[in-house]
């Protein structure tokens, strides 16, 4: 049986507070991005710099700091589906859907000051403050209304904390948990919206006395919004958002078409009137009123699932799907346009010939005029850079430069905008090759054949060059046990040679590698040499040698079998050819030929057995086949021929 164990700290934790905290330093060097499964909510504090999102289905809420990366964590929030902040950014607000409550969390630790009960099986489900309370919609889809709580409500007062059925249309009312939003510059007003199964509904409320009154009210058809899944009230004006698109004015408690922004989904709103949207895949950045964006982020493909801005407008914190879940991301400089700058520079050039360089720089946001770009050319000889002139852009953003390029190779040629005030830096840059010189490079002995073991030198040549003399040497065995090896490195001698010996045990491509220089063009040549096997044949049975008009014969009586032992250079799976002839008749005829295995040690022995008949000349000899003995490491090789000759 395995035994489970549980630290002192965590069993403090479980027993002092149902929610455990885990903390960790702001800054580190390996925080780790907030990252939900379901989204539960998001919301800024500015007061302490951190950013809050809830994860429905962990029933946790994390805090980031303004890089997006985790600083703490919260658990034992049930299905939290909303978060809010109160006016001084102290106390966080959670509406945990699954055990029915509101929970308040001190924002600067996470720890729960007090869980609020909320008398229904359908909610809490969205939250906000305003007006010194928290409000929350809750409902299903036949039927929904608005809830308060007051933390300042004395109970033993007999005061109500938390507060039900306050929504102030009671019929027909809300179908289902409603969405609400709130303006830091209107603390007393509430934006209320839902989307009903025949119908969308949408309330401007105001909550700054003791009874919510309605300010505007929208109900029954689809005339302005089809489908409400989002709504935020527009700073400095008497509108909402809807979607993220439409805008509309209440007033006479009534709403009216008032503008539009291009399609999106979902919105938020900066105190400054900035409005971040969602649409698709990328988060737009719009300046009150306008219809193009000042700025505009691409989220990837799974898109956006929240954003909520900072405070003081300096950025917006984005959910990015990742496909499994989604990541807290934190967008900076909203309100700098991104420029788009071109570079167009030959596919080619020569070295040493002037070359022209257009462009243009454009943005959606107005550039200043006679705005400069930086331009650099990299090189070969400027490997780090060289700046030339800055060019001035023309009134309809173009540019052109000249250029001579002192290099050849690939030259790069850089353009950058530094920003204003309005705009980011960008930069752009374009490749161009430009011709060198190709250098004399030779290398000797290709295709020639050596023995196995032969030391062999082999010399490279080296033609006139710009500045580099430097020549490598690698030697690359035949066989994938043997690896690409470079043998030397150096200058050639003043007669423009470099040379290596290469030990011939395998068939060999030996490479002479020049790199280059910046008027000289890299060129590598290679030489393949061919190494034979070591053979050799010891026989043995024999009862003599002796001459047979000029040749040695191995003499065996006739009944005798002659056992021929080859020793081969070994390689693993390689064979010997064993070629058997017989001589008749003033001439030599093959008696076949076959191929055997080489033993570990490289020797394969073979026993004729004897012809019982006087007067037999025979010759045998072992061979190495390229390709057809189980390998092609070396060059086909050919052992020496034993005369065998039976006697009486």
């Amino acid at each position: 049986m395995r035994t489970r164990s549980i630290s002192t700290a965590t069993a403090l934790a479980v027993l002092f507070s149902s929610a455990a905290l885990t903390v960790t330093a702001a800054g580190s060097a390996s925080a780790a991005s907030a990252a939900v499964a379901s989204p539960g909510g998001i919301v800024a504090d500015g007061a302490l710099h951190r950013v809050f999102v809830g994860d429905r289905s962990a029933g946790k809420i994390l805090a980031a700091d303004y890089t997006g990366a985790l600083v703490g964590s919260v658990s034992g929030i049930s299905r939290v589906s909303g978060l809010a902040l109160s006016d001084d950014g102290a106390t966080l607000y959670a509406a945990a859907e699954g055990s029915h409550e509101i929970v308040a969390l001190d924002a600067a630790t996470l720890h729960v000051k007090a869980r609020y009960r909320v008398a229904t099986d359908t909610g809490p489900r969205h939250v906000a403050f305003a007006g010194g309370k928290v409000w929350f919609t809750y409902g299903d889809q036949w039927d929904g209304d608005l809830g308060s709580v007051d933390p300042e409500a004395d109970p033993a007062s007999g005061a109500d904390v938390v507060t039900l059925g306050l929504f102030p249309e009671s019929s027909p009312g809300l179908w289902g948990p409603a969405l609400l939003d709130t303006d830091p510059s209107e603390p007393g007003l509430l934006a209320v919206a839902q989307s009903g199964l025949s119908s969308d509904s949408m309330a401007v409320v105001d909550v700054s006395g003791t009874t919510p009154q309605l300010t505007a009210w929208h109900h029954g058809d689809y005339t302005l919004n089809s489908g409400i899944r989002d709504i935020d009230l527009v700073p400095g004006t008497s509108q909402v958002l809807v979607n993220g698109t439409q805008r509309d004015a209440y007033a006479d408690g009534d709403f009216t078409a008032a503008g539009a922004y291009p399609s999106g989904q979902q919105a938020d709103i900066s105190p400054s009137g900035l409005v971040a949207q969602v649409s698709g895949t990328n988060v737009a950045v719009y300046r009150p009123g306008a219809t193009k964006p000042v700025r505009t982020y691409a989220m990837g493909a799974s898109g956006t699932a929240a954003l909520t801005w900072a405070p003081d407008s300096s950025r917006i914190f984005a959910l990015a799907g990742t496909g499994s879940g989604y990541t807290l991301k934190a967008l900076t400089g909203p309100t700098l346009n991104v420029p788009s700058l071109t570079v167009n520079a030959p596919s080619t050039a020569t070295r040493g010939k002037r070359l022209t360089v257009t462009g243009k720089l454009s943005a959606t946001v107005p550039l200043p005029s006679g705005v400069k770009l930086k331009v650099t050319r990299t090189d070969l000889e400027s490997p780090n850079g060289k700046a030339l002139p800055a060019v001035t852009v023309k009134a309809d953003g173009s540019y052109t430069f000249t250029d001579t390029p002192p290099a050849g190779g690939t030259v790069t040629y850089k353009v950058a905008y530094a920003g204003d005030t309005q705009h980011t830096a960008v930069s752009a840059s374009d490749k161009v090759a430009v011709s060198r010189t190709a250098p004399a490079l030779t290398l000797n002995n290709n295709r020639k054949v050596y023995d196995y073991g032969k030391h062999v030198s082999f010399t490279a040549h080296l033609g006139t060059t710009y500045k580099n003399r430097t020549v490598e040497i690698w030697a690359d065995p035949y066989g994938g046990d043997k690896p690409n090896k470079l043998l030397k490195t150096a200058k050639v001698n003043s007669k423009g040679n470099i040379s290596v010996t290469v030990d011939m045990t395998r068939n060999t491509v030996v490479a002479a590698v020049f790199k280059g220089d910046a008027r000289t063009a890299p060129k590598t040549v290679k030489s393949t040499a061919y190494a034979k096997v070591r053979i050799s044949t010891a026989v043995t049975k024999h009862y003599k040698t002796g001459k047979i008009g000029s040749t040695s014969y191995y003499w065996f009586h006739k009944k005798t079998d002659p056992v021929l032992t080859t020793t081969m250079t070994y390689y693993k799976g390689r064979e010997q050819r064993f070629d058997l002839q017989v001589y008749s008749g003033g001439k030599w005829y093959s008696a076949g030929s076959e191929y055997f295995l080489l033993a570990g040690n490289g020797k394969s022995a073979i026993r004729l057995e004897a012809p019982g008949v006087s007067g037999i000349r025979a010759r045998m000899r072992s061979v190495y086949v390229k390709g057809s003995s189980g390998d092609s490491l070396n060059s086909t090789t050919y052992g020496p021929w034993k005369y065998l000759y039976f006697s009486n």
